[in-house]
């Protein structure tokens, strides 16, 4: 049975550092599980994981690429803990889509004060409130969507739309389900209403030249991903 606390992934190649590490959070109330390779990491991560604590430096697939895999299909909150402390590391590791980054050492109330401010944006309920997808992230609490540090203002509609969207990553979505879901009714035949918002989207997103997110896939309907 998962812990009330959460379900904590730690990842390192470093058995004395993984056992240290799984007493002290084992005592804070958490469950802990943990492997030694990008490869185990990645088997693993989908057991009701809530958080990953992933090293850097592993034998196989590295850190930077586990973490870009998991955000391929996930939101789970990652915390980079590494020794590596170049200006670089920290770059690569960010734009890989961890939400934060600290190097040992370090002092365990930091770690766990961050860990606790990480699993804040996990609801209750177990539902994350950050959505993520590439270097967009929409609070689903405070309704703040950003690009990278770009704020983004959106209308109610348009919010909605983009929410299911990123809620649906890499799924590709009927223009029929979309409507059903954001409008409350499915779309008549000629109608452009969708294409219109998805047009408002595209602009707001890419108004500083930003990659597209929002694809069209002719002949069925449309879908979100990096």
């Amino acid at each position: 049975m998962a812990s009330a606390a959460g379900t904590l992934l730690l990842v390192d190649d470093d058995r004395s550092i993984l056992s240290t590490l799984r007493r002290l959070l084992e005592l804070e109330g958490y469950e802990v599980l943990t492997a030694e390779t990008g490869g185990e990491a990645l088997q693993r991560v989908d057991n009701g994981v809530d958080l990953v604590v992933l090293d850097l430096n592993l034998p196989g697939i590295d850190g930077v690429e586990v973490c870009r895999r998991i955000r391929y299909t996930s939101t789970i909150p990652v915390l980079m803990l590494t020794a590596r402390d170049q200006v670089e590391d920290r770059v690569a590791g960010l734009d890989a889509g961890a939400d934060d980054y600290l190097v040992k050492p370090f002092a365990a109330e930091e770690l766990l004060a961050r860990i606790r401010a990480l699993l804040r944006r996990v609801g209750g309920d177990g539902v994350q409130t950050v959505v993520r997808v590439s270097d967009l992230s929409i609070d689903s609490e405070s309704r703040i969507v950003k690009r990278g540090d770009r704020e983004i203002d959106l209308t109610v509609r348009e919010y909605d739309l983009l929410l299911f969207l990123a809620e649906n990553s890499r799924k590709v979505l009927t223009r029929s389900a979309i409507m059903n879901e954001v409008w409350g009714y499915d779309v008549d035949v000629g109608s452009n209403t969708l294409e219109v918002y998805v047009g408002y989207l595209r602009k707001k997103l890419e108004a500083d030249g930003e990659a597209r997110l929002v694809h069209t896939v002719r002949g069925v309907g449309y879908v979100l991903r990096d």
